[in-house]
C-alpha cells in the first residue's frame, strides 16, 4: 500500500487539483495542521513532484505529521535527488554519512563533530555529495571534501578535497570554512597561510561551530598564527565544552586546574574533566588519573587514580594502562597483582608503548608475573613473531626491543632492518629508521636517505620528525641549508608540546642564525621550554630574566630557574656566581645610599 492511499481519507478537497497546486496547499497550512500537510505532500509526490518528494523526505526525518523514519526518508530523497534536487543530494548524502540510524537526531550535525556511526556509507555518500557539489551546493561542497580528507583510503584524494573546501568556504558555507581552515594548517604553515586560516576560523566559530572554536582555544593556548593569549584560549574551549566537545572540556578543564588564563578553579576545572571523560574522553580520563596520582594541595588518591587511569585503558590510551599496570606492581590504591600488573603492561606494550615493553619485559624475565599463559616467556619473541608474518606496527616494536636492548641484547644491523621494513607504514618507525641513517647506526652513515625519512615523518605529524627535520636544515646535513625551513618546521613541532623544538626557536631568536634577532620572542620561547622540562631553556630563561633581556628583570623569576637548571654543569657555578654579583650590586647601592644620608643638606 502507498503513503497517498494510506492517506487518502486525510486529503482535503484541493488535494486532486495539479501536484504543484497539491504541494502548494500542503506548504501553506504547514505546522498548523502538520498531518494534513503531510498527506498533501505524498500525494503531490506520487503524482510526480519532485519539490514534494523532497519535502515528505523531510516530515519523515523531522517526525513532522508522520512518525519519524528515516529509511523512508532516504527513499522519497533518492526519488528527487535522481530528478537532479540539489538539496534532495545534499540530504540523501547526510543520511548516508551520518548513517540512517542517527539520521533524525543527527541531520543537522557538523563534519568535524565525532558523530557519523558504524553504518556509515562514505562510498554512497560520496555519490551523492558530489553531484550536488558539482551543481554548485556551499554544503554538499564541504561534505565531499571531508569524504575526500577523512573517508576511507580507496576514497582520499587530499588535492581534491583542498579545493572543494576552498569552494565552499568562498559561498561563506561555515563547515567550508571551517575544513579548508583546517587544510591550510595542515599543508606548508607560513605566516600567510596561518593569516588566512584564523579568518576562516574565526567566520566558522562566529557560525557557532564548536570545533572551530576549539581550534581557536588551540592557537591561542600555543600561539599558532596568533600571540599567546590563555584567557582567549579560555573563553573558545567555554563555548565549545558547553556545546559537548569532550576534547575542548579537557582542555578548559585543565587551563582551570593550573590557573592559567585567570585564577585557578579547581573545582569547576575538575568537573569539566569529568565531564569529557564521562562522556568517552580518554585522555580527559587519563588526565584525571595523573592529577589523583599526583596529588597537590591534598595527598594522592591512588584508588580514585585507579579508577580513571582504569577507564582510560579500556578505551585503548596505551599511557594510562602502563599507568595502571605501575600501580598494581606497586600495591598504590589497589591490592598488588604483579600479574594484573602484567596484562596492562602487555595492552600498553602492544600499542607500542616503549616504557610499558620494557616493564612487561622485566616482568617476564625475573618470572614475577606468572598468569601469562599464553604468552611466550620474553616479550621481544612476541613481537619478533607479528613482525615475521607482516605485521608493521610489530616490526616497529621489535626493532625498538633491538635497538633498545629491551629483554635481549642490542642489535643496531637487526634493529634498522625491522625499522626500514616497519617504516613502510608507521610513522614512528619512519623517524626512528632517520635517525638511524643519520647517526650511522645499524647502515652506513646517509644524511641524504636520513632527511628524506625525516621529511616523511614530519609531514604525517610526527613533532619528533619535523624537529629533527628542522635541525639538519639548520645545518645543511643531506639538504641544502635553509634557516627560514628550518623555523617553520620548529613552529610546528612547538605547536605540538614539543619542548626541544620550543628551545630551538629560543636559540633561533637569540641571534647569531640567519634569523632576525628577537630578544622578547626568544625570551617566550625559552619560556614555554622551561615549562615542558627543558632544562637547558630553564638555564636560557634564567639568564634572560635575571639580566633583563627581552623584557624586564626578575630576580625572584632568575632564581627560580636557574634552581629548575641545577641538573647542567654549569648552572650551579653560574648562578652562584650571579648571586654574588647581585650581593655586591645591592651592598655598593646601600653604601652610597649611607654614604649620602651622612653627607649634609645643601644650603
Amino acid at each position: 500500500m502507498t503513503l497517498s492511499h494510506f492517506f487518502a481519507g486525510r486529503l482535503d478537497r484541493f488535494a486532486f487539483g495539479s501536484p504543484e497546486r497539491t504541494r502548494q496547499r500542503a506548504e501553506r497550512l504547514g505546522d498548523a495542521a502538520p498531518g494534513r500537510s503531510f498527506a498533501l505532500f505524498v500525494a503531490a509526490a506520487e503524482a510526480g513532484d519532485t519539490e514534494a518528494c523532497f519535502r515528505v523526505g523531510e516530515c519523515l526525518v523531522d517526525g513532522k505529521g508522520a512518525p519519524g523514519d528515516p529509511a523512508e526518508a532516504a527513499r522519497w530523497y533518492h526519488r528527487a535527488a535522481s530528478a537532479g534536487h540539489v538539496r534532495a543530494q545534499c540530504r540523501l548524502a547526510q543520511l548516508h554519512l551520518f548513517g540512517l540510524s542517527q539520521a533524525v537526531v543527527e541531520r543537522d550535525a557538523g563534519l568535524f563533530e565525532p558523530v557519523a556511526g558504524e553504518t556509515a556509507d562514505f562510498h554512497a555518500a560520496a555519490i551523492w555529495a558530489r553531484r550536488a557539489a558539482e551543481a554548485g551546493a556551499a554544503d554538499a561542497q564541504a561534505m565531499l571534501a571531508y569524504i575526500l580528507s577523512a573517508g576511507p583510503q580507496d576514497l582520499r584524494h587530499p588535492e581534491a578535497a583542498f579545493d572543494w573546501y576552498r569552494r565552499s568556504a568562498e559561498q561563506d558555507c561555515p563547515q567550508g570554512r571551517l575544513g579548508y581552515a583546517i587544510a591550510l594548517m595542515l599543508g606548508e604553515a607560513t605566516a600567510d597561510t596561518l593569516a588566512v586560516a584564523r579568518r576562516h576560523m574565526i567566520r566558522a566559530a562566529e557560525a557557532g561551530l564548536p570545533t572551530a572554536h576549539y581550534l581557536l582555544g588551540v592557537s591561542a593556548e600555543r600561539a599558532v598564527g596568533t600571540p599567546v593569549d590563555e584567557v582567549a584560549a579560555r573563553h573558545h574551549y567555554l563555548i565549545a565544552a558547553k556545546a559537548g566537545l569532550g576534547k575542548a572540556q579537557a582542555r578548559l578543564g585543565l587551563l582551570l586546574l593550573e590557573g592559567r588564563g585567570g585564577a585557578v578553579d579547581a573545582l569547576n576545572g575538575e568537573t569539566w574533566l569529568r565531564r569529557a571523560a564521562l562522556g568517552g574522553d580518554a585522555e580527559a580520563a587519563a588526565m584525571l588519573g595523573g592529577i589523583y596520582a599526583q596529588g597537590g594541595a591534598l595527598p594522592p588518591n591512588y584508588a580514585e587514580a585507579a579508577y580513571w587511569f582504569r577507564t582510560a585503558a579500556d578505551r585503548g590510551h596505551s599511557a594510562a594502562a602502563r599507568a595502571l599496570g605501575m600501580l598494581y606492581l606497586t600495591g598504590a590504591g589497589v591490592v598488588r597483582d604483579p600479574d594484573e600488573a602484567a596484562i596492562w603492561f602487555k595492552q600498553a606494550a602492544e600499542a607500542g608503548d616503549p616504557p610499558a615493553q620494557a616493564s612487561l619485559a622485566a616482568l617476564l624475565q625475573t618470572g614475577t608475573a606468572l598468569n601469562l599463559a599464553d604468552d611466550p616467556p620474553v616479550v621481544h619473541e612476541w613481537f619478533e613473531r607479528a613482525a615475521e608474518q607482516g605485521d608493521l606496527l610489530g616490526a616497529f616494536n621489535y626493532a625498538v626491543c633491538l635497538a633498545e636492548g629491551f629483554g635481549l641484547p642490542r642489535n643496531d644491523e637487526r634493529a634498522a632492518f625491522w625499522l626500514k621494513r616497519a617504516a613502510e607504514g608507521v610513522v614512528e618507525a619512519q623517524y626512528w629508521y632517520g635517525r638511524m641513517l643519520a647517526d650511522g647506526r645499524g647502515v652506513v652513515k646517509d644524511e641524504v636517505q636520513a632527511a628524506i625519512w625525516f621529511a616523511r615523518a614530519a609531514d604525517a605529524g610526527l613533532a619528533e620528525a619535523q624537529a629533527a627535520l628542522a635541525e639538519i636544515l639548520m645545518d645543511g646535513r643531506g639538504v641544502p641549508r635553509d634557516p627560514q625551513r628550518a623555523k617553520s618546521w620548529f613552529l610546528r613541532a612547538a605547536s605540538a608540546g614539543h619542548g626541544p623544538a620550543m628551545f630551538a626557536l629560543g636559540a633561533l631568536y637569540a641571534g647569531g642564525h640567519d634569523i632576525e634577532p628577537d630578544l622578547s620572542a626568544a625570551r617566550r620561547w625559552f619560556a614555554q621550554a622551561a615549562e615542558s622540562g627543558h632544562q637547558r631553556a630553564a638555564l636560557m630563561l634564567a639568564r634572560y630574566t635575571s639580566r633583563g633581556l627581552g623584557g624586564p628583570q626578575d630576580i625572584e623569576g632568575g632564581r627560580r630557574w636557574y634552581a629548575q637548571a641545577l641538573g647542567l654543569p654549569e648552572a650551579a657555578e653560574e648562578s652562584a656566581a650571579w648571586e654574588r654579583s647581585l650581593a655586591a650590586d645591592i651592598g655598593m647601592a646601600a653604601e652610597t645610599e649611607s654614604g649620602d644620608a651622612g653627607a649634609p643638606e645643601a644650603a
